[in-house]
């Protein structure tokens, strides 16, 4: 190889290095998603009950194992229209990206019997008006871009 093919080389390598360190650095940065449900009117209590035994045992296990470092409920405090009416939200920090696709491992680490939990998951789809998961970011207001 010449000193002039070693050098371009060189030169090459120096120049995709930040970029190849800035995507493995977002890689490992929190990762947040919001869960929102819309529930069929009278029908929160029911598909809570669900939510709680499937859903909240799932995200508290894999907080347990270290891939969830936090997760917010939230219900809304006072009422709006039935056409931007939500009923839940759940605000998740996973660890990174990698740790978002984990839940299903965990479910059937937890939940043996996978036949009666699809059965009552599927109550709990039936029970959902509208529901969107929102990979969301925090932003830094000051920042400049």
């Amino acid at each position: 190889m010449t000193q002039t093919a070693i050098r371009s080389l060189f030169l090459l390598a120096i120049a995709i290095l930040p970029f190849s360190s800035a995507s493995s650095q977002q890689a490992s940065q929190t990762y947040i998603v919001e869960w929102v449900y819309k529930v069929k009117f009278g029908y929160q209590d029911e598909f809570w009950q669900i939510f709680q035994k499937y859903q909240i045992a799932t995200l508290n296990k894999e907080k347990e194992l270290g891939g969830v470092l936090k997760y917010e409920v939230f219900r809304p405090g006072l009422h709006t229209s039935e056409d931007h009416r939500w009923d839940y939200r759940i605000v998740i920090y996973y660890k990174d990206v990698a740790s978002s696709s984990q839940g299903s491992k965990v479910e059937k680490q937890l939940f043996p019997d996978q036949a009666k939990m699809k059965r009552e998951e599927q109550r709990r789809w039936e029970l959902t008006e509208v529901h969107w998961d929102l990979p969301i970011r925090q932003i830094d207001p000051n920042a400049t871009e």
